[in-house]
C-alpha cells in the first residue's frame, strides 16, 4: 500500500492506510494525516471491470471539479477545500496510478470535518434536493459533451428495453412464460417511457451534467448539518436532469423498500417529495420550463427503467445483481412496478406541487 502511495504528490507525511467501509464498487482507504492540521487522504482502487474507461471516467472528474472550483473562486466562496474534492496526481502528473498488478487506484484530499447521513427524512430530502440542485446550476453551462459516458447508456431507456428484448428473446432461464402480466405492464408503457430520447433528438430536450447516484450519503455535511460537497463522481455524465431528480425519488420517496415483498406497503412519500423538490428548484434555477415540467416524469421514468433492469436481469438467470434468494429479482421486479403504479396515481399531485414550488 505504501508503494501505491508513493506515486501520488503529496507533500505531508501520512499514517498507515485503514479501509473505509463505504460503497460497493470501488475498494477505499483512508489515509491519516502525520500531524495535526495537515491534510488527509482517501486512496481508492477503481473498479475498472463495472468503470471500463479508467482514463475517460477520471478526465470527467477532473473536468467537473475544476469546473466547480472555478465557480466557488470567481464567487469569493470561502472553506473551497471542503466544498468540492479535489484529486492528487501522481508524480507524473497523471490523474490516476496503473499497478503491475493492473490494479487503477486515486487519490482526493479528505473533506473534513464532515458527516454524511443515511436517514432520509423531510429535512435531509430538502437538504440533499438543495445540495443536487446547486451541484447541476454550477455545471449547467458545461456543454454536456464535454464529458463522456462512464457507463454507456446508463440511463438511456430504450436501450435498457433492447436489452429486455433480447433476454425475452433467448429466455435463458425458462422464467418468460411465468412472467406474462410483467410483460405487459412493460410493454404498455413503452411509448411513453421513451420521450426523453424522442425529445432530444426532435431538439426539444437538452441534456446537462448528470451525477447519476443522487442518494442522500452522496452528500457532505458541516457541523451544522448543512450541505457543502457531492461525493462519488464515478457516475457523473451527460443525461437529462429529471434522470437525477427521479432517481433519487425511486428510493427515498418511497415508504417500502427497493425489494419489499409485502407490496401494499409500496407508497410514495408525498412529504419527501414535496421537500426535496422544494430544495432542489430553490438551486436548480437553470431549469427551462419544459425540465420543470417533466420533473414527476422523471420519478416514473426512473422507477420504469430499474424494473425493466431487475426483470431483465431475473429472465437472464440472475447475472448482473447480487440476490439473496432465488427469486430475489421477480421480487425487486414487482415492488418497483408497484412504485411506478403508485406514482402514476399521484402524479397529479406532484405536478401541483412543482407548480406552486415553481
Amino acid at each position: 500500500m505504501n508503494e501505491i502511495l508513493n506515486q501520488f504528490a503529496i507533500w505531508n507525511e501520512v499514517q498507515e492506510p485503514q479501509p473505509l467501509r463505504i460503497g460497493f464498487i470501488n475498494d477505499s482507504f483512508i489515509v491519516p494525516a502525520g500531524r495535526v492540521g495537515e491534510p488527509s487522504y482517501c486512496l481508492q482502487r477503481i473498479n475498472h471491470h463495472i468503470f471500463k474507461d479508467v482514463e475517460g471516467l477520471m478526465r470527467n472528474i477532473e473536468i467537473v471539479t475544476s469546473h466547480i472550483r472555478e465557480k466557488l473562486l470567481i464567487a469569493r466562496e470561502p472553506n473551497i477545500e471542503r466544498k468540492v474534492l479535489q484529486l492528487i496526481p501522481t508524480k507524473q502528473g497523471k490523474l490516476f496510478y496503473k499497478s503491475p498488478a493492473g490494479d487503477y487506484w486515486r487519490l482526493y484530499v479528505l473533506v473534513e470535518p464532515a458527516t454524511s447521513q443515511e436517514k432520509v427524512t423531510p429535512l435531509s430530502a430538502e437538504l440533499t434536493g438543495e445540495a443536487f440542485g446547486r451541484f447541476q446550476c454550477q455545471l449547467a453551462d458545461l456543454p454536456f459533451d464535454a464529458l463522456c459516458e462512464s457507463i454507456p447508456n446508463f440511463h438511456n431507456m430504450e436501450f435498457r428495453l433492447q436489452q429486455l428484448d433480447d433476454a425475452l428473446a433467448a429466455d435463458a432461464a425458462g422464467r418468460k412464460s411465468a412472467c406474462a402480466d410483467i410483460i405487459a405492464a412493460i410493454d404498455s408503457r413503452r411509448d411513453a417511457m421513451c420521450l426523453a430520447e424522442r425529445l432530444f433528438r426532435e431538439g426539444k430536450l437538452q441534456k446537462h451534467i448528470n451525477h447519476c447516484d443522487t442518494k442522500v450519503n452522496n452528500v457532505l455535511f458541516d457541523e451544522e448539518g448543512k450541505p457543502i460537497c457531492i461525493v462519488d463522481l464515478d457516475t457523473v455524465m451527460p443525461g437529462f436532469v429529471f434522470s437525477d431528480f427521479g432517481d433519487f425519488m425511486r428510493t427515498a420517496a418511497n415508504k417500502g423498500a427497493e425489494d419489499e415483498p409485502i407490496l401494499d406497503i409500496v407508497r410514495v412519500d408525498m412529504d419527501v417529495f414535496k421537500a426535496y423538490a422544494r430544495g432542489y428548484l430553490r438551486e436548480a434555477t437553470f431549469l427551462t420550463p419544459l425540465e420543470k415540467e417533466l420533473l414527476p416524469y422523471g420519478c416514473r421514468l426512473l422507477t420504469y427503467m430499474q424494473t425493466v433492469r431487475f426483470f431483465t436481469d431475473y429472465l437472464n438467470g440472475d447475472t448482473y445483481y447480487k440476490i439473496a434468494y432465488p427469486e430475489h429479482n421477480l421480487v425487486r421486479t414487482r415492488a418497483q412496478l408497484r412504485l411506478l403504479e403508485e406514482q402514476e396515481k399521484v402524479e397529479p399531485q406532484m405536478q401541483a406541487i412543482i407548480s406552486r414550488l415553481s
